[in-house]
């Protein structure tokens, strides 16, 4: 699973801190934060029928980070929400739109970790791309990583920052393998996520997915467990092992970029019969339901 070059995309219009520019003319300071040691907050966003699906939930988590990693500065919403609707309307974007929307601690007065070094406020970093869900319908297939997912005592999973060292490490080695993605565990050998998403198994009807330890707090994971609620499916957190997943009749991954994507095959063992479940599919059609119809509109 490569992704490739989409040609709408040539000229984009990005926009980093109220300039829109086009994308082979943008850039960053090199004194940024963001490149001198990945000193940033992220959030993915979709936008369906002009509308960005969950993006209040989003930006209060882009809050919560930033507020974890004591920035002094936090553009208000107000101004976040009009910048993505500049930058959409600069590439006359209404649907199949993913959005990068990325806030650093801003631009040194000369290079060094020291956050006192940060005297000009934050970069405001807003990338949109035409891009469908990234995952194929058909199923993944994952290895287990050999690299772990840290415990909050050493970096809490809930500050959804841009240092993802440790999630590319993983899906290095998912490539060598000739696998999608990488299956992370925690320090404890307990299911964390993929090096990109949140996880779900199904077994007899019932639906269970990890507990909010080593994993990020997933805003598509969110709603999937909102749905199972209203839809009256079983659904827990559990601490989840390999041999677990090893036993389901499915497995999902969930996330912005890649919404619902059933898994197939975990370390050469098929997941159920092989093929995406039908606790999958509805899940996921339900999903598509809920992100076609609600949302914050940002396009006319």
């Amino acid at each position: 699973m490569l992704q490739k070059f989409n040609p709408k995309n040539r000229d984009l219009i990005v926009n980093i801190n109220g300039r829109l520019v086009h994308r082979d003319e943008a850039g960053i300071s090199p004194f940024d934060s963001a490149v001198q040691g990945g000193d940033a907050v992220w959030e993915g966003l979709r936008l369906y029928n002009g509308r960005i699906f969950k993006l209040n939930e989003h930006l209060d988590r882009l809050e919560r980070s930033a507020r974890a990693l004591s920035f002094p500065e936090v553009p208000p919403r107000e101004k976040i929400v009009e910048e993505l609707k500049r930058t959409l309307s600069a590439n006359k974007m209404r649907d199949g739109v993913h959005i990068r929307l990325t806030l650093t601690r801003g631009v040194k007065i000369t290079s060094g970790m020291d956050p006192r070094l940060n005297q000009s406020g934050p970069t405001l970093i807003i990338l949109a791309e035409h891009k469908a869900p990234v995952y194929a319908k058909t199923g993944l297939t994952l290895i287990t990583s050999k690299i772990r997912r840290p415990p909050p005592e050493i970096l809490d999973p809930r500050i959804h920052h841009a240092n993802l060292l440790n999630s590319i490490l993983a899906k290095i080695e998912a490539n060598n393998a000739g696998a999608d993605d990488a299956l992370m565990l925690d320090t404890n050998g307990f299911v964390a996520e993929t090096n990109a998403t949140n996880v779900f198994i199904a077994r007899k009807g019932d639906l269970a997915t990890t507990r909010l330890v080593a994993c990020p707090e997933g805003i598509t994971r969110a709603t999937v467990i909102e749905i199972c609620a209203a839809e009256k499916i079983r659904c827990v957190e559990a601490d989840l092992s390999p041999v677990d997943v090893y036993g389901a009749d499915e497995m999902f991954c969930t996330g912005t970029m890649g919404e619902l994507a059933g898994v197939i095959q975990l370390d050469n063992r098929l997941i159920g019969d092989g093929q995406v479940g039908p606790i999958t599919k509805r899940l996921s059609e339900l999903y598509a339901q809920r992100s076609s119809s609600e949302g914050v509109q940002v396009v006319e």
